[in-house]
């Protein structure tokens, strides 16, 4: 059963790549190398899973020779191991499919953000009003067991207390954060709710803030690039998702 799940996974980790390439190529100003232009006619289904074609074809198409994104290798086997590894957690239940949803959404934003600094609007809006339906009827992380009526709520909160705290330093230090790293945080607040919200931040910040403080320290000083934030705050919403209540716990007992 487990092959069959990293099997699934691995599809629907191609159906990401697509979705991620025909994103971009919908922005005019977005040049994309993408997996879907790389591919040709007469490709056969299983050629199109990037993690076979690595196996059996050392990573290039059969047809044209072109080779594989290694992105779009990485993006399905990412997504293969998530799909397994929540799906012997939680089991062929509701509560699975909500969780792989959510990390398919984070993904797709993490993978943007990094290979072109963006965090769309246009993935972001919609995925609020979906997520905080999701999130009612769903709660999951330490929002799991609320009744409909409260997880709506803690949801909704969540999403402002997160959106806050973001849109602060953004407008303290114009240019050091951008608007879409708020909006996300805002859209990660309403998945995790209150105060999963702030577990997802916090891990966020301290994943990020870490990493950019080595960079900054060792960086060349002709260098002015910047860390996408999107990845942490994924990694962060995700972690809060799936062990909020033991994090709670500990740092609860900590201060204990």
């Amino acid at each position: 059963m487990h092959l069959i799940i990293f099997l699934l996974g691995a599809g629907i980790g191609c159906s990401l790549n697509l979705a991620i390439d025909r994103l971009l190529a919908s922005m005019t100003l977005v040049s994309v190398n993408s997996y879907e232009e790389t591919s040709e006619r007469g490709i056969k289904p299983w050629e199109m899973l990037p993690v076979l074609s690595y196996i059996f074809r050392q990573g290039r198409f059969r047809q044209n020779n072109a080779g594989i994104p290694l992105r779009a290798f990485l993006v399905e086997v990412v997504t293969a191991i998530a799909f397994v590894f929540t799906y012997v957690k939680y089991g062929f239940t509701p509560q699975w499919g909500i969780i792989v949803f959510y990390f398919a959404l984070f993904l797709i934003i993490a993978v943007i953000d990094v290979e072109h600094g963006l965090i769309l609007n246009k993935l972001v809006y919609p995925a609020c009003l979906v997520t905080s339906v999701l999130a009612s009827f769903y709660p999951l992380g330490l929002a799991a067991g609320r009744t409909l009526p409260d997880s709506f709520a803690y949801s909704l909160l969540g999403g402002v207390v997160a959106f806050v705290i973001f849109l602060i330093p953004a407008l303290v230090w114009v240019g050091r954060m951008g608007w879409g790293d708020v909006k996300f945080a805002g859209l990660v607040g309403i998945i995790t709710g209150f105060p999963g919200g702030l577990v997802a931040l916090s891990l966020a910040m301290l994943g990020g803030g870490g990493l950019a403080a080595i960079y900054y320290l060792f960086r060349p000083k002709e260098s002015h690039d910047s860390i996408p934030f999107g990845p942490f705050l994924s990694a962060g919403g995700l972690i809060a998702l799936i062990w909020g209540q033991t994090i709670t716990d500990w740092y609860l007992g900590f201060l204990a």
